[in-house]
């Protein structure tokens, strides 16, 4: 039992650092005046008013999620058909691609923009101030995360006797790998699509250094509007903060979903 309650209190106490942050922010954002006492004289939601009619911040939410989820596809399929035949066919080439994925690690993110706008900005191929530019580099900037986390997964599903299962079976290849082991690794994609989602949301050095004004998400129109209202920026964090955690939901109950179709599949052959 005093095991139990030292947990309970471990988990309380950290439950309580993280989350009474954001509920300051949160109530600073709906302050109209908090001036000499504990909590706020009275209280406005102005700020969000005001945030939710801006055509600018409702522009550079849907950017952001317009590159990130570009980002996102691209690094899915490839990385997943990457590891998958490096696992299967090419066992030695293990180590060589997972020393690859790790060099973002090792590159600061002004170098790697710098670096980029310099290739990018002349030559045969120019793609300084578009967002391809910054699609490619936040692809570079997820490798690890996702390579990590599709790598692990496929571990933990056995993905060579799922192959040699649907082999026997008939199957070619491809088909094994699309309709039997690609279901299989479900949730391991969504996890690390999840992670990956989260770090290209919060990333802010790429995107200023790369586009800038050209194409401004919601990172760039965030540190813009940080110095005009203290309670719009707060307004600003919340609304980050809600938009992270309602699209993880919904990642996280597709995964669960789809859990339950394979369950249910399983049971009926």
């Amino acid at each position: 039992m005093k095991t139990k309650w030292v947990h309970i209190l471990i988990i309380s106490a950290t439950f309580l650092y993280l989350f009474l942050p954001l509920a300051a922010t949160f109530l600073y954002s709906i302050t109209k005046e908090w001036h000499h006492t504990i909590l706020p004289a009275s209280y406005t939601l102005n700020a969000y008013e005001n945030l939710y009619t801006d055509s600018r911040f409702l522009q550079a939410v849907g950017r952001t999620l317009l590159v990130s989820g570009i980002t996102l596809v691209l690094s899915v399929v490839t990385i997943s058909i990457a590891i998958f035949v490096v696992f299967m066919y090419l066992p030695k080439m293990e180590r060589v691609l997972q020393a690859l994925v790790m060099i973002p690690f090792a590159i600061p993110g002004v170098v790697a923009a710098v670096g980029l706008i310099k290739v990018y900005s002349s030559g045969p191929i120019v793609l300084s101030g578009t967002i391809w530019i910054l699609i490619g580099a936040y692809y570079v900037l997820v490798l690890p995360y996702m390579y990590q986390g599709i790598r692990n997964n496929l571990r933990t599903i056995d993905a060579k006797r799922l192959m040699e299962a649907a082999e026997i079976l008939g199957a070619t290849k491809i088909k094994g790998f699309v309709f039997v082991v690609m279901p299989n690794m479900v949730t391991g994609i969504l996890v690390s699509a999840l992670l990956s989602f989260s770090i290209l949301i919060g990333e802010f050095v790429l995107a200023n250094f790369l586009i800038g004004g050209y194409y401004e998400t919601i990172q760039i129109y965030l540190m813009r509007r940080l110095n005009e209202n203290g309670h719009l920026a707060s307004s600003i964090v919340i609304t980050y903060f809600l938009t992270v955690a309602a699209i993880s939901w919904l990642m996280l109950r597709l995964g669960r979903r789809f859990q339950k179709i394979e369950q249910i599949k399983e049971k009926v052959t």
